[in-house]
């Protein structure tokens, strides 16, 4: 079935290409369930176990309403057993690059094939190399692939993906970092956007109203304060909720008109940076862009102004743990981009959050590129001009050089000019100048928890919980992070609560009767610094704050939902260490460089760009301007478009217009 209207190329820059749903069979393409880390020995011993008793399912034709799953059209998986033991030969399926994983209790083997780096498996002609495979990286190598570039992408852990990998854990699949999306309905621009890096081939399906309750524990009691899909219902939720305040119809219209002002960082970005350096000097770039302002203001400062009581204004203000700054350093403009994303609805990934990288992967390939794990770059290579020629990978003990025109960098900026480019390419002005701009985020600590029973079983919503613990998030918060590790779970100020289970339609038939929550907290990396040194999953010293920390957190569950009492099977916490392991980000920032008032200055948003101070070097992902999905969408479209030298948000606008007018 043709997976929708993709027939016109962007401005001929771009072969957005019609494309087909693929006929899945032999081996089930499934949303990817990656395995637990564990010792060689132990993967080796339970693949061959798990190898040999799969049965070999086959997948039908999928229709255009459920692309990107294994579903046929009322959401059911579509499976049909072609053989009661696997044919095919077993060493090629235990083989380093390709995972058999246990699908939990659904009695199904899932296989995806993962390509580890050798030496043999890099694309001969590259034109780009990528550094990184979180999203940015993979969106700005799929646009490529479309314009006829081979392009290689180079991941140093086991996964594809970056914070849109899955992993598992006692059998079930964890999110490690997208939890919802907005503006994902089938017209938004959004949506276009990763339809046509995906092929048509990702369903979203849409959270309940409300997507996110945001939950004060205070000394008078528990309130809550829902947040529903769409602009009318959203104001007038809060309305009911604080009859007296006058404020809600002012800020709703506020956050719109600045929101809609994100297109002046699109041309900022895209001016000569010369420019943009005089337009600021003469004080014009916030004279004439409500946007540019508001990324002088804070939010407190906004919210203070409208005016607003202190309880609406950490009400209004609930979601800031998102990108992990306080009201009083966050800025009000990356504060509208969210609330704005948010309003018509949030949305989940069909099939989780792996299917993201599952779906953007093959497009890369089939342009003669490749996507490669277990690839540790050490270094970006340059010629005697000082421009990038190519990277330095790790592989055992040695080094391999792979060439190539175009290096692109997804590892964000502290990694890229400290540690990746060469020792005398560090000092130069231009580079220390834009690495004095950002500063480390704030770390995460994840609480991964597996339950007994179904989502209708425990009572589970299809909803978001933010516990805030005192109307004064500045205070509560910059209270927490002062006190000694030994006390930090006592302090704890904010908890966000989320459910994969509830928001994935297919959850059920790949996890009969078992749930799952992630929970995240704010966290010091100073907490957990002096254990760095020690491997990963051995760092014993750390484990009585890992366990004060998810005691807090059960704590908290369990007085929010009491039924869930007794159906816990395990409980399994993640420090900033973690994510520095698993994701190579330093000192555990999952957020990269702060979104704090320094970062979205306009000069500073200005002067971060895809284009780096060293030639045929190019930058994407969360760091050129914002986190999320969506940021790092929007900065591999910069990095794309300039590498290609073309305007590719005016060929999709061209190209979407022209689809709207068709349909």
């Amino acid at each position: 079935m043709d997976a929708a209207l993709r027939t016109s190329g962007l401005a001929g820059a771009v072969g957005w290409i019609q494309t087909h749903s693929p006929l899945l069979s032999v081996l089930v393409q499934c949303p990817k369930p990656p395995l637990k880390e564990d010792n060689p020995e132990e993967d080796l011993t339970a693949d061959r176990r798990k190898v040999q008793a799969a049965a070999l399912y086959k997948v039908g034709r999928l229709c255009r309403e459920a692309r990107g799953a294994c579903l046929d059209a009322t959401g059911q998986m579509n499976l049909t057993k072609v053989a009661d033991s696997s044919p095919f030969p077993l060493e090629p399926l235990i083989s380093e690059d390709c995972f058999v994983p246990d699908n939990g209790l659904c009695g199904k083997i899932y296989i995806w094939k993962c390509t580890a780096f050798s030496v043999s498996r890099v694309p001969e002609k590259l034109d780009v190399v990528v550094i990184g495979s979180g999203f940015g990286g993979l969106a700005a190598a799929a646009i490529l692939a479309k314009a006829g570039k081979r392009v290689l992408v180079l991941e140093q852990h086991t996964k594809a993906g970056g914070c849109c990998h899955t992993f598992r854990q006692d059998g079930l699949d964890f999110d490690t970092g997208i939890h919802y999306i907005g503006d994902m309905e089938g017209s938004s621009t959004g949506c276009f956007m990763l339809d046509q890096i995906t092929e048509g081939q990702l369903d979203w399906a849409a959270m309940s109203s409300p997507f996110d309750i945001m939950v004060l524990e205070g000394p008078n009691g528990r309130k809550e304060f829902p947040m529903y899909s769409g602009e009318k219902a959203y104001v007038q939720g809060l309305k009911e909720k604080f009859p007296e305040e006058a404020a809600m119809d002012k800020y709703i219209k506020l956050v719109k008109a600045v929101a809609s002002g994100v297109i002046f960082v699109i041309l900022l970005k895209l001016l000569r940076l010369p420019m943009v350096q005089l337009l600021n000097k003469c004080g014009l770039l916030t004279r004439f862009s409500l946007f540019l302002r508001a990324s002088t203001q804070s939010l407190s400062e906004v919210l203070k102004q409208l005016p607003a009581s202190p309880e609406l204004q950490a009400v209004l203000g609930y979601i800031v743990v998102t990108y992990g700054v306080t009201p009083s350093h966050s800025t009000f403009s990356k504060h509208t981009l969210l609330v704005d994303h948010y309003l018509k609805g949030a949305f989940y990934p069909r099939g989780g959050s792996s299917e993201i990288a599952f779906h953007t992967i093959p497009v890369i390939q089939r342009a003669g590129g490749a996507v490669l794990t277990r690839a540790t770059v050490q270094s970006v290579l340059l010629d005697s001009a000082g421009k990038a020629c190519g990277v330095s990978v790790k592989k055992g003990q040695e080094l391999v050089n792979i060439y190539c025109p175009i290096v692109i960098s997804s590892a964000g900026l502290f990694n890229t000019y400290e540690h990746l480019l060469p020792e005398h390419a560090r000092c130069l002005p231009d580079v220390k100048k834009r690495l004095a701009m950002v500063w480390q985020s704030l770390g995460i600590f994840y609480v991964f928890i597996c339950l007994r029973g179904t989502k209708k079983d425990l009572g589970l919503e299809f909803t978001n919980y933010y516990v805030h613990f005192d109307i004064d998030t500045d205070k509560a918060m910059e209270h927490y992070l002062s006190v000694p590790r030994e006390k930090a779970a006592a302090h704890i100020a904010i908890f966000f609560i989320s459910f994969p289970t509830t928001k994935d339609p297919t959850w059920e038939d790949r996890f009969p009767d078992r749930s799952t929550m992630n929970m995240l907290i704010p966290t010091a990396y100073e907490w957990f610094e002096e254990w760095q040194e020690e491997p990963q999953g051995k760092q014993s010293s750390d484990e009585t704050l890992k366990n004060a920390l998810v005691e807090a957190a059960m704590s908290v569950v369990l007085k929010l939902f009491p039924q869930l009492e007794g159906q816990v099977d395990s409980v399994t916490g993640g420090s900033p260490l973690t994510n520095q392991f698993y994701l190579a980000a330093p000192r555990g920032a999952c957020y990269g460089a702060d979104h704090d008032l320094g970062r979205l200055h306009p000069h500073v948003i200005a002067s971060v760009r895809a284009q780096s101070p060293t030639p045929h070097l190019y930058l994407t992902g969360q760091d050129v301007f914002t986190c999320g999905l969506m940021g790092a969408l929007q900065w591999a479209m910069l990095c794309s478009g300039a590498i290609l030298q073309c305007n590719l948000y005016l060929d999709l606008k061209k190209l979407h217009s022209r689809i709207q007018a068709q349909k």
